[in-house]
C-alpha cells in the first residue's frame, strides 16, 4: 500500500459524493468534462471551487486550483490508479541515457505516479526553498504527455505546490547549463544521500517520460476512496 496521495489528501472523504455530482451535472449542461474549459463553466464544479479555496481568496492561483480539481476529477473517473515507483527503479531510469525508448509510455486515463518520499526535489516557485516532489498526475495523448507535479508534502505540513507542464518528449541532448548531470542534487550532503533533484520544466517532463516508459514494472493499485519549476 502506498502512502496518501494529494487526491486522497484533499478529496478523500468526499470524492465519492462530491465527484458524480459534478459528471451528472457536466452531462446535464452538455459540456465535456474532459475539456477543463467546458469543466469549468458547469455549476456544480464553479461551487466545488468557491467551496474549497481560502478564505482570503486566490489570486493568481486559482489557475493552480482549477487544474488541481480538473485533474483530481479525471483521476478519480479514471479509477484511481496510482503507480508506485521503487527507489531502485527511480535510480535505474535516472542513470539511463536521454534518450532511451519511451514508446511504452501509458496513453489514456489519469493515473498518480508516486515517488519514494523525499528522494527527489525542486524549487516550484523561483526563490523559494527547494520541497520534495511527492509525483505526479500523468496523461498521454499522442506524443505528449500532461503533467500536474506536486511538490510539497512531507510530515507536519498539509499545504502542496503544483506544477503543470505538458509536451513531448524534451529533445536530446538535454544538458544543464553548468555541465552537472541532470537529475543531480545542490542540497548539501544530498548526493551521499542519494537524492535527485529536478530543475526546470524540461528536467521534470524528461523524468516523466522515463518513468513512463517504466511503469509497467512499478506497483500499479487502486487507492481507497503553482507555480513554475525553476
Amino acid at each position: 500500500m502506498t502512502r496518501p496521495t494529494p487526491f486522497v489528501l484533499v478529496f478523500g472523504d468526499v470524492a465519492n459524493d462530491r465527484f458524480p455530482v459534478l459528471r451528472d451535472g457536466a452531462h446535464a449542461a452538455g459540456r465535456d468534462p474532459a475539456n477543463r474549459d467546458e469543466f469549468v463553466l458547469v455549476r456544480e464544479v464553479a461551487e466545488l471551487l468557491r467551496e474549497i479555496r481560502p478564505d482570503e481568496g486566490l489570486g493568481e492561483a486559482v489557475e493552480a486550483l482549477v487544474a488541481f480539481v480538473h485533474t483530481a476529477f479525471l483521476f478519480w473517473r479514471g479509477g484511481e490508479q496510482v503507480v508506485a515507483v521503487p527507489r531502485g527503479l527511480l535510480g535505474e531510469v535516472i542513470a539511463v541515457e536521454p534518450r532511451a525508448d519511451a514508446s511504452a509510455a501509458p496513453a489514456g486515463g489519469t493515473s498518480y505516479l508516486q515517488l519514494p518520499s523525499l528522494v527527489v526535489w525542486g524549487v516550484p516557485i523561483v526563490g523559494s526553498p527547494p520541497e520534495p516532489l511527492d509525483g505526479w498526475f500523468v496523461s498521454r495523448q499522442g506524443e505528449r504527455l500532461t503533467v500536474l507535479a506536486v511538490f510539497g508534502l512531507r510530515p507536519g505540513r498539509e499545504a502542496m505546490t503544483t506544477v503543470e507542464i505538458a509536451g513531448p518528449r524534451p529533445p536530446a541532448p538535454l544538458v544543464r547549463i553548468d555541465g552537472t548531470p541532470l537529475f543531480a542534487p545542490r542540497m548539501t550532503g544530498g548526493e551521499a544521500a542519494q537524492l535527485y533533484a529536478v530543475e526546470g520544466e524540461e528536467e521534470l517532463l524528461e523524468l516523466a517520460w522515463r518513468l513512463g516508459a517504466r511503469a509497467g514494472e512499478a506497483t500499479a493499485e487502486r487507492e481507497p476512496g503553482a507555480g513554475k519549476l525553476a
